[in-house]
């Protein structure tokens, strides 16, 4: 048992309601493939793909990002014994979707424009093109939050 989160090892704790849902995932590539999975149910139940073209291209795209944002948290987020967390938040028109997710290593801030040469940074490229914008900021007491905003 995870002490901090309350939830296994690989299985993201959960809290979610009618426009938000926050989970707490361990900093591996279990927690950040599991958080993943999480999350995309939680769009699918919130934005039904039969519901129109729109919400299924929101859902995909936002995907992509959650994965891609996890996955870079347990790559480059990760203190032992500390979880990240990701945060969802629809607009109450459901037109925008706000993704966020916090890591403990404020001391490794990903360059605001991702880099085109080199072995890595290429994740950025690809928040880069899919999101309609993201930034990245200092979660206090440490930390940091990278966050993309996607609209339909």
């Amino acid at each position: 048992m995870n002490n901090e989160t309350g939830a296994t090892p690989h299985e993201p704790a959960v809290t979610a309601d009618d426009l938000s849902f926050s989970s707490l995932f361990p900093t591996t590539r279990r927690g950040a493939h599991a958080v993943r999975h999480t999350a995309e149910r939680w769009l699918a139940a919130h934005l039904p793909p039969e519901q129109d073209a729109a919400s299924s291209s929101l859902i995909d795209t936002a995907t992509l990002l959650v994965a891609e944002l996890a996955a870079n948290a347990a790559l480059h987020g990760r203190v032992r014994g500390r979880s990240a967390r990701l945060a969802l938040a629809l607009t109450e028109d459901a037109k925008e979707l706000l993704i966020e997710v916090t890591d403990p290593r404020g001391d490794r801030l990903p360059a605001q424009h991702a880099p085109t040469e080199g072995e890595s940074g290429r994740g950025l490229l690809l928040i880069e093109a899919l999101a309609d914008d993201w930034g990245v900021q200092p979660h206090h007491p440490g930390g940091k939050t990278v966050w993309a905003l996607c609209r339909r």
